[in-house]
Formats: structure tokens, C-alpha cells, sequence
């Protein structure tokens, strides 16, 4: 049975557990029992982050010799994220617009969530640039240990021979950690189970009841993004059919659904994207990585429509300019996001400030964070393998029979 299917049923008998236990037909305790169980699955997952992305990263840079494809691989990826980010905002403020899901609910006061002052631009650019690469990898400053990798990698490149002992050791920690992230996704299932259990027992489906309409506004939006955008992208610009594309992704996407973190889903992703959709392995460890940080759609869908809903819940009228503001912030934002379970919400505060909109109105979507962050990781890690395959075609370093899956076909049609 493949991973995906079993991850599946994990989250099948999760919902079912954490259900009987929320109504109290199975003893709370066995929440008790199960919630430890979660908690060290995402946390095997979340020690392999720093070693991987930095190892990965690094042999991705390595691996490209020539400055000017290394240059146009890293401006061609950024571009692409930039892209598809401004895309997902501009979705998710149409879609809000037009369902109107915040409409009615005439909000006036609410319980206010203290949260500390957002950062500015200046304050969020610098931050981007490590002052002590040490301290990022064990603070799991994911953006700050891309720079350093990028860094490192071309002061290999640039070392010659010198460098090459440094680079031996990078590819072989790389290849360590892939192999320890297949070793940890054997045991996804069970962690799975009892984080959808956890998560169930606590909150029940009661929480999605006041605030339906927003949450399938989301989701409608992301499907109308996958569809639109990432499907147009490999039919119109990679030339292929997407829906082998889909099935290459399936195990990501039930780890992404799972976990709620792209970050922990970045293992998993890379290997699909590598194995399943036959893009090179260099291509592979420079993009996907990079694309773990940078480009958060689901979570740009989700800025911009939060914004408007709480707007239209406490009857606020936003003009132009500040639909512009809340396109520009949620850009900005969502750039150097730490793919971990949260971080959608926090950065919401940052829009919210941007254009005068009350910050207590974050109470008011806080119950469905979780339900939305399984969308918004599935679609993060589904554009930034959409942008790998992109790059690949275009670098002509792209296998169109692995990613049709066509040597399966042939090896069972000789059987």
C-alpha cells in the first residue's frame, strides 16, 4: 500500500477517534495517550529541517557550475514565486468580494489578542541576513539558513579544488538526511492518526459551524487556484498532462494536509518531486528549498481574503489604496514565512496594521486557523513543486517519461 493511501486512513480513524472522544464516548485519556505520540512525530520531522535545507540548498548550488544558470535558475524561481503569490492574493480578495462571507455577522467589539508590534520592511529585510549562521540553525531561522547555504555554495564553487573536500562532506550529509527522512515517513501514519485525533478531540466540528461560509470561500479558492493556475501552468507553459503531476504529489500533499507545515512536509516534497516527477536532482535541491520559504500561496490567498472578511464583519469600507496596501503587505509577508503550523495566522496581524483594520478581529477566525492551514500548506508545497517542474523543462533538465510514469506502464504491460 503507498504512503498517501495509509496516511489516508490515518486520518480517516484520527477524525473518528478524536470525534468519539470530543463526545466523550471513549475516556479522555487516550487524548492523553495520543497527543505525546503526535508531538514527537512533528518533532523527528522538525530535527531533520535545519541539516536538510541547508545540505540540500548547498548541493543544489554546488551542482550548478555555470554562475549564469545558477543566476537564471535562482532569478527564474523567485520570479515565478513573486508571480504566483500576487496571483493568490488577488484570488482570495475576488473571492471575498464576491461570496461576501464576512457580510451580516456586524461586529462591533470582540476579545482582543494582544500581539507584539510587526515588523517593518527595513527591520524584515535585514532580518533576511544572518549575523551568526550558528545561532539561525539552532533558533531554525529557515530563511536565514537558505542565505547562508546560497553563500557557502558559491564560495565552494568559486574555491575550485580546495572547496571540494567541504563539498563531499555537504552532498554526503545531504544524501544522510534524505535517508532519515524516508526512515521517519515510515512512521507517518501513526503520528498522523494521532494528531488528527488531538486536533478533533479538542475543537470537535462544532468550531466551523459560525464561520462555514469563510471556510468554503477558502477552500473554494485554493481549488480555484490549483485548477487556474497550477494546472494552466503545466498544460499552456510545461507542455503536460497535470493530472500525473497530482498523482507524483500524493504523498506530500496527505503529509502537508496532515501536519499543517511545509516545513516538515519538505522531505517528503523533495523526494516527490525528484522520484515521481522526473526533475533533476540538482534543480530538486535548489528549488524546492528555496521554494519552502518564499512561496507561501496558500497562505497569500488567505491574507488577503482574512483581511476583507474581518473588514466586511465589523461593516469597514476599504477603498483602492488600501486593497493595494493589503496586496503589497501580504506579499511581503508571506516572503521568508516559516513553513510551520501558525505562522499564516501571526502574519495576518502584520496586513491587518497595514491598513487600519482592528487586530481583535483575529479572534474571530482564530477557531478555524487549523482547518485553513491544512489547505493553505497542500497548496504551498503543490506550487513550489508546479515552479521545480517549470524550471526544469525550461533548464532541459525535466524527464517527461518518470513524470508520465510511463517505465511503470511498460514494466507491467512485459509482465
Amino acid at each position: 500500500m503507498k504512503l498517501w493511501m495509509k496516511i489516508l486512513i490515518a486520518i480517516f480513524f484520527g477524525v473518528i477517534t478524536g470525534l468519539l472522544i470530543h463526545q466523550k464516548w471513549l475516556p479522555p485519556v487516550i487524548g492523553d495517550i495520543l497527543s505525546p505520540i503526535g508531538t514527537i512525530f512533528l518533532s523527528l520531522i522538525s530535527m531533520i529541517i535545519v541539516p536538510l535545507v541547508f545540505a540540500s540548498i548547498t548541493m543544489g548550488i554546488t551542482s550548478i557550475h555555470d554562475p549564469q544558470k545558477l543566476g537564471r535558475v535562482g532569478l527564474l524561481s523567485v520570479f515565478l514565486y513573486f508571480v504566483t503569490t500576487l496571483i493568490a492574493i488577488a484570488i482570495g480578495l475576488i473571492f471575498t468580494k464576491v461570496f461576501q462571507p464576512g457580510i451580516g455577522l456586524n461586529l462591533t467589539t470582540i476579545k482582543e489578542i494582544v500581539i507584539s508590534t510587526p515588523p517593518t520592511i527595513k527591520d524584515m529585510l535585514i532580518s533576511v541576513f544572518p549575523s551568526n549562521p550558528v545561532a539561525s540553525m539552532a533558533q531554525g531561522n529557515v530563511l536565514q539558513i537558505i542565505v547562508f547555504a546560497l553563500f557557502i555554495g558559491i564560495a565552494i564553487n568559486f574555491a575550485g579544488e580546495k572547496g571540494k573536500p567541504l563539498k563531499s562532506v555537504i552532498e554526503s550529509l545531504a544524501d544522510v538526511m534524505f535517508r532519515l527522512t524516508s526512515i521517519i515517513m515510515e512512521f507517518s501514519p501513526i503520528g498522523v492518526y494521532a494528531i488528527m485525533a488531538g486536533v478533533i478531540a479538542t475543537f470537535g466540528f462544532s468550531v466551523l459551524l459560525p464561520l462555514m461560509k469563510l471556510v468554503a470561500t477558502y477552500y473554494a479558492a485554493c481549488l480555484f487556484h490549483v485548477i487556474f493556475v497550477f494546472c494552466g501552468m503545466l498544460y499552456f507553459m510545461v507542455r503536460v498532462n497535470p493530472i500525473p503531476f497530482f498523482r507524483g504529489m500524493a504523498d506530500a500533499m496527505m503529509v502537508a494536509f496532515s501536519t499543517c507545515s511545509s516545513a516538515a512536509t519538505l522531505g517528503v516534497s523533495m523526494h516527490c518531486v525528484e522520484k515521481n516527477l522526473g526533475v533533476s536532482k540538482n534543480i530538486t535541491n535548489f528549488v524546492i528549498p528555496l521554494g519552502s520559504t518564499l512561496n507561501m500561496n496558500g497562505a497569500a490567498i488567505f491574507q488577503g481574503m482574512s483581511a476583507i472578511f474581518i473588514a466586511q464583519a465589523y461593516g469597514i469600507e476599504l477603498d483602492i489604496k488600501s486593497l493595494l496596501t493589503i496586496v503589497v503587505t501580504a506579499v511581503l509577508s508571506t516572503l521568508g514565512a516559516a513553513g510551520i503550523p501558525g505562522t499564516g495566522f501571526i502574519l495576518l496581524s502584520v496586513v491587518l496594521t497595514s491598513v487600519g483594520l482592528p487586530i481583535e478581529g483575529l479572534a474571530l477566525i482564530a477557531g478555524i486557523d487549523r482547518i485553513r492551514e491544512m489547505a493553505s500548506t497542500t497548496l504551498n508545497i503543490l506550487g513550489d513543486a508546479v515552479c521545480a517542474v517549470y524550471v526544469a523543462k525550461r533548464e532541459g533538465e525535466f524527464d517527461e517519461r518518470q513524470y508520465n510514469h510511463e517505465e511503470v506502464v511498460e514494466l507491467e504491460a512485459s509482465e
